[in-house]
């Protein structure tokens, strides 16, 4: 591994690596030399590609040995608790994207018992309602689910900007994941197209979100 490195920085740094004059790598600012600053664990290596950005940047690559990564699963879904918040407003395009993440839920092996659908009257009140069931300590994540659509006047962004700001401090406040499946368009062809059409599922993408989250905080950041 460090030879490959070594062989892929003399091609991208042969100023710096060796001159005619001094063959030894030159040392770095840190009292390195340029070879000892790429390190390698077992299972890591710098690709070709990575060195070629570096080299345009003008920096070394550094590669990490030993370091911890977290990731939620899609697979290990027993015993996770969820809750669906759905604005019934614009309900032709939330009855779609409601569809589209219990189909998911369904796909991945979530129980439907371990499911619960909450129907606000539209995307304002979404946020409140999913701090208060983040807080009962009841959810693993909360799924948040709207259809905003512009019209003539300035309501629109009232609305959509308020509905993104609040699913986020409902997820800041509670600790538990609440993710944001609003859809905030400009006509109803957008919204169509993005409940089922030819843009896909947004709820479906938002409920392999909650998914993920909700494996994450428990198996990884809440023990």
């Amino acid at each position: 591994m460090a030879s490959f490195a070594a062989t892929e920085l003399g091609r991208l740094f042969p100023s710096l690596l060796a001159t005619p004059r001094n063959p030894r790598p030159v040392p770095s600012p840190l009292g390195r030399s340029l070879e000892t600053l790429v390190s390698f664990s077992s299972s890591i290596r710098a690709a070709p590609a990575a060195l070629e950005l570096c080299a345009r940047n003008g920096r070394a690559p550094v590669v990490a040995a030993g370091t911890k990564h977290l990731i939620g699963s899609l697979t290990k879904t027993e015993g996770l608790k969820f809750a669906v918040v759905v604005a019934r407003f614009n309900e032709i395009i939330t009855n779609l994207l409601l569809e589209g993440a219990l189909e998911t839920f369904q796909r991945y092996s979530v129980d439907d018992d371990d499911i619960t659908v909450v129907k606000v009257p539209g995307s304002f009140e979404v946020p409140v309602v999913a701090q208060r069931l983040g807080k009962s300590g009841k959810f693993d994540a909360i799924l948040c689910i709207g259809a905003v659509i512009r019209g003539d006047t300035s309501h629109y962004d009232a609305v959509a900007n308020s509905a993104a700001s609040g699913v986020l401090n409902a997820g800041l406040s509670s600790g538990v994941p609440c993710i944001f499946g609003v859809l905030t368009c400009d006509d109803m062809d957008q919204a169509l197209n993005r409940a089922g059409g030819k843009s896909g599922n947004k709820g479906a993408e938002a409920a392999l979100t909650a998914i993920e989250m909700a494996s994450l905080f428990k198996h990884h950041l809440l023990k």
